[in-house]
């Protein structure tokens, strides 16, 4: 069975990959926060141009995995750090509606081995030693989701997963952990 990444269980850790990211560059920053809001694979992620997020209260997309359209919100914080990130970026770099959100230092689109290495150095320089990876962002967003919101089926409505229990399992809910639940509730 391949290694596959895990969520970041503790909410404090994703909070200190975040400033470790902000540190680095807004650029990183803005991938990590748009991972771990919206619950998009890095693919989609990587594939916003500045003209899906200027100015805008949603986001509209094709996934490309699924092909499936997904509309969905930008959050407060979202809002204001990619705005920040817009200013600072057209800086040094034209942020026309066309162009790509996130680009490396030759100003082409950033690919997701990019982003791997500068999630996974992220990651190991503030103590975390699971796997992790690029995807580590969506299962954070759909772990936290769901610790916040308990609603396994609006999760599995927003991942477009065919059952909860593929739900649960993705997001690394493992089955001690619901009979431990099951244990420590009295009624």
């Amino acid at each position: 069975m391949k290694n596959l990444v895990e969520p970041i269980k503790d909410k404090k850790l994703v909070e200190e990959v975040e400033k470790y990211l902000a540190k680095q560059s807004l650029r990183n920053q803005l991938i990590w926060v748009f991972g771990c809001n919206t619950g998009l694979r890095i693919s989609d992620i990587l594939g916003l141009n500045v003209e899906d997020v200027e100015g805008k209260c949603f986001v509209e997309i094709r996934e490309k995995k699924t092909g499936k359209y997904k509309r969905f919100p930008l959050n407060n914080k979202l809002q204001k750090l990619i705005k920040k990130y817009l200013v600072e970026r057209a800086k040094t770099y034209s942020v026309t509606g066309d162009n790509p959100l996130f680009v490396g230092k030759k100003h082409h689109r950033l690919d997701r081995s990019q982003v791997y290495r500068i999630i996974n150095t992220a990651c190991s320089e503030v103590g975390i030693t699971n796997n992790v990876g690029c995807h580590t962002m969506r299962k954070n967003f759909g772990l936290h989701f769901y610790k916040q919101y308990n609603n396994i089926a609006l999760l599995q409505k927003i991942f477009q997963h065919s059952a909860p229990s593929i739900t649960l399992r993705y997001i690394g809910i493992t089955q001690d952990e619901i009979d431990e639940s099951y244990l420590n509730f009295e009624l």
